[in-house]
């Protein structure tokens, strides 16, 4: 057969300077794997790369027999609209990646295939299969993730065309482990065992990565929680190659940031680390501070950023807003503090959202009714939310998270960031990302979503006393899916915020 792939690198085409030089680094690993299995089967193989309708990588001839679209939430709308056109002449379609795993009910209604767990023997299967099934598709998991995955040396050839585009700066994606061995009830690896891959495969991920000599490159683990047996890995990197000879960016968890390992980290030039702390309550099982809660918490978390921020240039804490255990103005006066102690941290801020199946508490969530069926299009962490939160309205939240990515985001807090990170040109590439990412983008949209919810239509409906979808919000989707917004499927602006909940306790997706 021939084969298309299609990795959707975002939602709507780069719109502001920091997308434009950074979308082509947001290549999956996955598609890339699938592509070396298809290969293997005796198929021939195109990759093409694409943010909003805009091509930017790659291509696709025009007889395809068969593609696979991977696709996080937020890019959904565009998946189902490219399903929809390939449909139409002919071709069968299959969805994989997070979507896939957390809205499959949905994702059944545009795709002939829809796989969330995916190993090489059930890609043969499906292969093998290869029928279109309409009008509803046949859902696919493997009962675990795959035990390998094709190293940098096999994917290259389909990785190349985005890494070519990535004039400033190349992201390579490397993977050392699957799954994750905390349990945080929110997160879409907690259910995934966690499965070291074989240190062979990445002694030779190192060694290819040396011999490719790409201009302006970085190593970029993908695992969800780098260096979980930290020594054996790090073992593995330094018998593989010289220390300094790779610059590397891991996300991982505070608990493993030890001033020993702090050490060992730097010794081997990683110069960006994001550990999560997610909450200044609870849920401190990554940091190890699950009985401290918060001012003590953003004391002693702050002490511990700035010590790691002392070994690592570029560190980034993540935290989540709107989590049941936030209520009143507290929350984000203690993060406000954090910024203040910790100035040369870059502070991530993500919405909380509950991405369908991708994690037990979206249960809880379902069950109180809490859940809003905003547009896929919008579930990006960042631009909406899509859980009314327990002790706030929307005004006051929205209000609060101004404020405080605002204060993030200050001048003031911009330039004590640039001078606590010496003025290096890791210091000035945050300072562009947040201008231009933080600032200029998403508090101005935190800033249009607190002011649409002063309208009554915007309000009923976050408010889950009318099912429309506000006309601003459908405005935008048609102008990021462009040409494509004419191949959207009926009905997909639409889907069932309580599909888990149901499946959960009624009749399961068709499976073979």
């Amino acid at each position: 057969m021939r084969i298309g792939i299609i990795d959707l690198l975002g939602k709507e085409a780069p719109r502001n300077g920091y997308s434009r030089l950074m979308r082509p680094n947001n290549t999956s690993i996955m598609p890339q794997a699938i592509g070396v299995w298809c290969e293997e089967e005796g198929h021939e193989v195109h990759m093409a790369y694409y943010s909003g309708p805009t091509l930017l990588a790659g291509g696709l001839p025009d007889d395809l027999d068969l593609i696979f679209i991977t696709a996080f939430s937020q890019a959904a709308l565009l998946a189902y609209a490219f399903s929809n056109y390939f449909r139409q002449k002919g071709i069968i379609t299959v969805l994989g990646g997070p979507h896939a795993r957390s809205y499959p009910e949905d994702s059944v209604r545009y795709f002939d295939y829809v796989v969330g767990l995916c190993d090489q023997e059930l890609l043969r299967d499906l292969l093998q299969d290869a029928t279109q099934h309409r009008p509803i598709g046949v859902h696919l998991s493997a009962d675990r993730q795959p035990a390998s995955l094709p190293g940098l040396r096999r994917r290259w050839k389909f990785l190349k065309p985005a890494m070519d585009q990535a004039k400033i700066l190349k992201l390579v994606p490397l993977i050392g482990s699957l799954g994750c061995p905390y349990k945080c009830s929110f997160c879409i690896d907690a259910a995934v065992p966690y499965q070291p891959l074989a240190y062979d495969g990445l002694r030779d991920d190192l060694l290819f990565f040396l011999e490719l000599n790409l201009p302006r490159s970085v190593a970029v683990w993908h695992d969800p929680n780098f260096g979980i047996r930290f020594d054996e890995y790090l073992d593995t990197i330094e018998e593989a190659v010289r220390p300094g000879s790779i610059t590397f960016v891991a996300e991982t968890s505070l608990a493993l940031l030890k001033e020993d390992n702090l050490r060992r980290l730097k010794h081997n030039t990683f110069k960006a680390i994001a550990p999560g702390i997610e909450s200044w309550y609870e849920m401190g099982e990554k940091s190890k501070m699950r009985s401290v809660n918060g001012a003590e918490k953003v004391r002693r978390l702050a002490e511990h950023a700035n010590l790691v921020n002392s070994y690592i240039p570029y560190t980034q804490c993540n935290l989540i807003f709107g989590l049941d255990v936030d209520e009143g103005p507290e929350p984000f006066e203690l993060t406000r503090q954090f910024i203040d102690l910790a100035p040369g941290v870059y502070p991530h801020f993500a919405l909380l959202s509950a991405f369908g199946r991708n994690a037990a508490l979206n249960l809880e969530y379902q069950r109180e009714g809490r859940v809003v069926p905003v547009p896929f299009h919008f579930l990006d962490l960042v631009q909406s939310m899509n859980v009314r939160p327990r002790h706030y309205s929307w005004s006051e939240f929205y209000d609060h998270v101004c404020d405080t990515f605002s204060y993030a985001f200050s001048p003031r807090a911009l330039t004590r960031r640039l001078a606590a990170n010496r003025f290096t040109p890791i210091a000035l590439e945050q300072l562009f990302r947040g201008v231009s990412s933080e600032r200029n983008n998403r508090l101005a949209y935190h800033r249009k979503i607190r002011g649409w919810l002063d309208q009554p239509d915007f309000r009923a409906f976050f408010d889950g006393e009318s099912p429309a979808i506000p006309e601003v919000l459908v405005d935008q989707i048609r102008r990021h899916l462009g040409p494509l917004w004419q191949w959207l499927p009926d009905g997909a602006l639409h889907h069932d915020p309580n599909a888990y909940l149901a499946g959960s306790s009624s009749q399961q997706l068709p499976v073979i």
